[in-house]
């Protein structure tokens, strides 16, 4: 159930959908498995798996939903090789060399002859909905993927205005200035051992792991003019993340206190009980990090563009 990776949304007028309404719309675009034809399929799952069938936990005002995506897994490679040899007998066969219009119509038949027999990959996304705080967080590894999400969740709904978080400093001006000067640094704020730094011209990107980020040597990357894309952090007594120049949270590692106090608390070894209870712990925690991380960065800007919206 602890989450990942964070992307992080500003709901902009957001529907006003109880519980029961939100799990009847769901419900119209729950997942159903990939036709024989189909490259992929994205719809709503259960978070629970199989041990319960609701779409949506709602819990103090923290919803909970899961998509679930498949795709067929057909590799590049084994279309290009088998559309080669095609294309190489009827060559052969008729003795003249083949137009490209005619070799896309044989990798366009190559792919839908190949497609139904790829292995097919599944993935379970999950989506937090702070319906207290109109914020939305994707677990998911990529941007692309978060997006993939919203616009589910935008098809679900009908209509769905969100801009991706946003605060007055930007991150990567925060991070180098907290990297290069340990005074500027928040009091609860402690450098992890990891780095990305950044050059402004074309010397590329500098990424370093398990190293002391106060050393000498780092310093004197940033006297050279190189900025910090990325950079290991934690907050004392809740968790330690990897923030990101769009502001994305990944790598999230929860403390071990909140996790005991998780595996403490009796569920009646009832998963349903497990999940939510897992679920609030965690969002309580990351609720108030976020927080403080935007805190940290002068507060949340305003919003950076229009809304998207269907």
């Amino acid at each position: 159930m602890w989450f990942k990776h964070l992307h992080l949304y500003r709901l902009h007028d957001a529907p006003e959908l109880d519980a029961d309404s939100l799990e009847t719309a769901l419900g119209e675009q729950a997942f159903r498995p990939l036709g024989g034809s189909e490259a992929r399929r994205l719809g709503w799952s259960a978070p629970a798996g199989r041990a319960g069938t609701q779409l949506l936990h709602e819990l103090q005002g923290q919803r909970l939903i899961t998509a679930l995506r498949q795709e067929r897994i057909l590799p590049a490679s084994v279309v290009r090789e088998e559309v080669e040899e095609r294309s190489e007998a009827i060559e052969t066969r008729e003795g003249r060399k083949l137009p490209r219009k005619e070799k896309l119509a044989i990798k366009e038949e190559v792919y839908e002859e190949l497609l139904p027999r790829a292995f097919v990959r599944s993935q379970k996304v999950d989506l937090w909905w702070d319906n207290r705080r109109q914020l939305i967080a994707v677990n998911a590894s990529s941007r692309k993927r978060a997006e993939e999400l919203l616009d589910l969740l935008r098809e679900t709904l009908g209509s769905l205005k969100v801009t991706p978080l946003a605060s007055q400093t930007l991150p990567m001006r925060a991070m180098t200035t907290w990297l290069g000067d340990p005074s500027e640094r928040p009091a609860d704020l402690v450098l992890g051992d990891q780095v990305e730094l950044k050059a402004k011209g074309d010397d590329g990107v500098l990424r370093a792991r398990q190293v002391d980020l106060d050393s000498d040597e780092i310093q004197q990357l940033l006297e050279s003019g190189r900025q910090a894309s990325k950079l290991a952090l934690s907050i004392e007594g809740r968790l330690s993340f990897v923030l990101h120049d769009d502001l994305a949270i990944k790598s999230l590692r929860f403390d071990d206190a909140l996790i005991d106090e998780a595996s403490q608390t009796d569920d009646g070894d009832d998963a349903l009980v497990r999940l939510e209870t897992d679920f609030i712990l965690m969002t309580q925690a990351l609720a108030e990090s976020i927080e403080r991380l935007i805190e940290w960065l002068g507060g949340e800007a305003g919003s950076a563009g229009d809304a998207r919206s269907a």
